[in-house]
């Protein structure tokens, strides 16, 4: 049993005080009760929850290629040293050519949200919207990956795949 004791301690210099009874507390309802707040509250709360961003895999036994016109596809690759470039269409014969771009809301995100604006209205049908690929270098940030598919979601983009890079794409963050 818990006790608080507020007693006078009875040394005086001289003077002669009458008695007093010491007040005691019981604190042990106290106690018990701020137990079991602890516990109603830990037990009730529910912890924070991992968000986490779906990432569709391909199927590995199928092998069928789908023919997608260079107009619609925009990649972009992730380089070491936090370097980030894109270009449209097909490496070898690119409807842009590879440039450097930045991340954030000025660089990448920017690029993403004008060609999904205009690969519609070059292709003349609404549903064919353009399609990202993401190819990211072995010496390549993880954090930039993630942060490319933030943007991607962002941006809304419907369609997107990470792919692996090829050499020649490779060699371009040599420079």
């Amino acid at each position: 049993m818990a006790e608080l004791n507020t007693g006078d301690s009875g040394g005086g210099k001289g003077k002669v005080r009458s008695k007093k009874s010491n007040a005691k507390v019981d604190l042990t309802a106290m106690v018990d009760l701020a137990f079991l707040l602890i516990t109603f509250f830990m037990l009730t709360t529910s912890l924070s929850k991992p968000q986490s961003m779906d990432l569709p895999m391909p199927d590995k036994t199928k092998t069928e290629f789908i023919k997608i016109a260079d107009a619609r596809t925009l990649t972009v690759l992730i380089g070491p040293n936090n370097r980030l470039k894109y270009y449209m269409g097909q490496f070898a014969s690119p409807i842009e050519e590879p440039t450097d771009i930045g991340y954030g809301k000025n660089g990448i995100r920017k690029k993403i949200l004008e060609k999904k604006a205009s690969v519609p209205i070059t292709m003349g049908a609404a549903d064919k919207g353009v399609i990202v690929l993401i190819k990211a270098d072995k010496k390549a940030n993880y954090k930039n990956l993630v942060d490319i598919l933030d943007e991607i979601a962002i941006c809304k983009v419907p369609t997107y795949a990470i792919v692996d890079i090829t050499k020649e794409e490779a060699k371009l963050f040599e420079k």
